[in-house]
């Protein structure tokens, strides 16, 4: 005997077999056992997700000779022939292949005729989009009012090119794609009838790769088992679908947390001497950051608990304000790859981007996770940092004249520098001058034009981060009022101006420089000019 392809040997003869669509299954199975029957039926939804045999089931419901109902027996005349093909009232047409409207008239001319041996005629047309508009305006009429023996179930991947009047006609069902780990479970059911064995991983890799479709899925494992010599091993199907591994990716990741940026160029060089598909590569990457992100916000949105501690120390070791970049370059960066001037180059772009923007200074991996809070000092009482809105003049006032006083609140600047801080909390600090520091709380004064700052998340790490400095517990209140004195910030500025107002004046006085602009009447181009 022939062997016969696991998505046909495998594919549901009842609704109770079907996985998936239960949306779809409860409304026809209500319809169903309550003889509430509708003329027209359409189904839409992507490939492989099971028009057609839900298609099948319906008509093996209708025409049972138990009688109508959302259980067929299975083993009547009737249902032997439908799952068999060859049941002559069952009429399954490729719309594709039969778009003219002659086609069309001739077979609703055939409709008007009485059933051979079921109880109702009935259409299956697949991929209706493809018929002709006079095709569609042909079949209206019997569409709306068909004769009682017959039924239309039509099936669809873009319902968007149907005619309205046509889909005002017909029930419509949406079919879902299949998620990922539905396509494992059943994958794993088929593999353990089937007497393969198998590693779980492969059957992840192969869910990825199938995109929501079911019959997808089920082609690509008759193909893995092929490649496999009889057995799903997870290194064999990813050689066989090219796809890059979870080494490579989390190699990256550790490479972005160790700040090692020669470790990342060597992943490059091996995935290209491996000749791995750097667009599929980003496009796993960027997957990998959404999932740390969700490990980070909504842990419990991961359902695999092995997934969830594993990405746990990435999520505690990234800020997400530099996740949220991260995804963003990811992304792009496969956009930039046919702009490059090859693949390699742009991905090593993109590489490069998620190491200069990453945390100046990251937190090292921990088996903790949630939200990438660095742990309080020792000792130190978590408490909620506070912000006050108090007038200028008010909160301006130091309690500490002493000159002493007044050097220990100036050191601010070098505080700021020194603070294992990234992203918007690294801003914040940034922005801030020192009001009051005491034993137990330190006080921050803002200016208002920066508000936009005072996020709890960053508060909370700015605290987090001043209690490990001074190794003792302090409470973070920070008012918005002018700065009395110069911002860490604005001093950067400061020291940048400077650093380009000598640049600028060293090339104008360069004799060089102003031999060329006095012989050719030229001008320099002030932007142009970068301090070294």
């Amino acid at each position: 005997m022939s062997y016969q392809v696991l998505a046909r040997k495998w594919r549901p003869k009842s609704f109770a077999t079907l996985v998936g669509q239960e949306h779809v299954v409860r409304a026809l199975t209500h319809a169903l056992d309550q003889q509430r029957l509708h003329h027209a039926y359409l189904f839409t939804g992507t490939r492989g997700v099971g028009k057609t045999t839900i298609a099948r089931i319906l008509a093996k419901a209708l025409n049972c000779e138990a009688g109508v109902s959302s259980t067929p027996c299975g083993s009547c005349a009737s249902c032997v022939e439908i799952d068999g093909g060859r049941f002559v009232d069952l009429i399954e047409v490729d719309a594709a292949t039969n778009t003219k409207v002659d086609e069309m008239r001739q077979l609703l001319e055939n409709a008007s005729y009485a059933p051979t041996r079921g109880r109702y005629k009935v259409y299956v047309i697949d991929e209706v989009h493809m018929l002709s508009n006079s095709a569609f305006n042909a079949m209206l009429k019997t569409l709306e009012e068909p004769p009682e023996h017959i039924k239309f179930i039509l099936a669809t991947t873009d319902p968007q090119k149907i005619p309205v009047t046509v889909l005002s006609r017909c029930l419509q069902f949406n079919l879902k794609q299949m998620p990922d780990n539905q396509i494992v479970s059943h994958l794993t059911t088929i593999l353990a009838a089937e007497a393969v064995p198998v590693e779980p991983a492969a059957l992840k890799q192969l869910a990825r790769a199938a995109a929501g479709s079911m019959r997808d899925a089920l082609s690509l494992l008759d193909q893995a088992i092929a490649h496999g010599a009889g057995r799903v091993a997870e290194g064999e199907v990813r050689d066989m679908l090219g796809t890059v591994g979870d080494d490579y990716l989390f190699g990256i990741l550790d490479a972005l947390v160790a700040g090692d940026v020669a470790a990342l160029m060597a992943l490059a060089e091996v995935m290209d001497a491996r000749s791995l598909s750097f667009d599929s590569a980003l496009q796993e990457l960027s997957t990998l950051i959404h999932r740390i992100a969700l490990c980070q916000f909504a842990p419990q949105a991961l359902a695999d608990d092995a997934e969830r501690q594993r990405l746990a120390s990435y999520a505690g070791a990234f800020d997400a304000e530099y996740l949220q970049l991260a995804y963003q370059i990811s992304i792009h960066g496969r956009d930039d790859l046919a702009l490059a001037p090859d693949e390699r180059a742009g991905f090593t772009m993109t590489l490069l981007r998620l190491f200069t923007f990453r945390p100046e200074a990251p937190v090292p991996l921990s088996g903790g996770g949630g939200g990438g809070k660095p742990a309080p000092a020792t000792g130190a009482a978590p408490s909620t940092p506070s912000v006050s809105v108090q007038p200028a003049a008010k909160a301006a006032g130091m309690p500490a004249a002493a000159a002493q006083e007044r050097t220990r609140l100036s050191d601010w600047h070098a505080v700021a520098a020194n603070l294992k801080l990234g992203g918007m909390a690294r801003q914040l600090a940034q922005h801030c001058e020192l009001a009051e520091l005491g034993q137990e709380s330190a006080t921050l004064r803002l200016p208002p034009a920066h508000r936009h700052l005072l996020g709890k998340p960053q508060q909370e790490k700015l605290q987090t981060a001043l209690q490990a400095h001074y190794g003792r517990a302090l409470r973070l209140n920070i008012v918005l009022a002018e700065a009395e004195a110069e911002t860490p910030a604005e001093r950067s500025r400061t020291v940048l101006r400077e650093r380009q107002e000598r640049a600028i004046a060293a090339i104008e006085g360069d004799d060089f420089v102003r031999g060329v602009v006095e012989l050719f009447d030229a001008t320099i181009n002030e932007a142009s000019i970068k301090p070294i």
